[in-house]
């Protein structure tokens, strides 16, 4: 049996592809964050978005800060902005190296630990002031219509 010069052409084609694909597939980076709290069981926020009760883990793309809110009943709600720096690996200049071309699988997980702290009751005094700045701001007069170009077409 002779196989033709063209056969031939595309079994080395798709051997090449195959390999060309199989070599995209190398490099891979795998960023993971775990929340915990003390006592557990506090519902977490992180830049608006409801994760879940602690512990709780994510998966991430990017480094950066980020906002995480921690709400617990009988405890006080603690917001706080969590730095997550980048590793050394992972930077401007080796990025394409370790999420192309590093022949296995990079992990970078993090995990940041919390203690939440008993909600203290407000003062009487705190909760007079309060009410009363409530009132005045409910008594104020409200601000001045603008009576403008868009008032005037009828869009205010």
């Amino acid at each position: 049996m002779v196989k033709s010069p063209r056969a031939g052409r595309r079994a080395a084609a798709a051997v090449t592809l195959a390999v060309v694909c199989l070599s995209l597939e190398t490099g891979c980076v795998v960023r993971r964050y775990t929340i915990r709290t003390e006592p557990p069981g506090a519902t977490v926020i992180v830049n608006d978005e409801e994760i879940g009760p602690t512990p709780v883990s994510r998966s991430f793309t990017y480094y950066g800060d980020r906002e995480v809110t921690l709400i617990k009943d009988g405890y006080a709600t603690k917001t706080l902005i969590q730095p997550v720096p980048a590793p050394w690996w992972d930077n401007l200049l080796t990025e394409f190296f370790t999420e192309n071309l590093v022949p296995f699988t990079l992990r970078d997980e993090r995990e940041f630990a919390y203690q939440l702290e008993p909600a203290q009751p407000p003062t009487a005094d705190d909760l007079h002031n309060r009410a009363e700045a409530m009132r005045a701001e409910a008594l104020a007069p409200p601000p001045p219509r603008r009576r403008g170009l868009l008032a005037w077409l009828g869009f205010d």
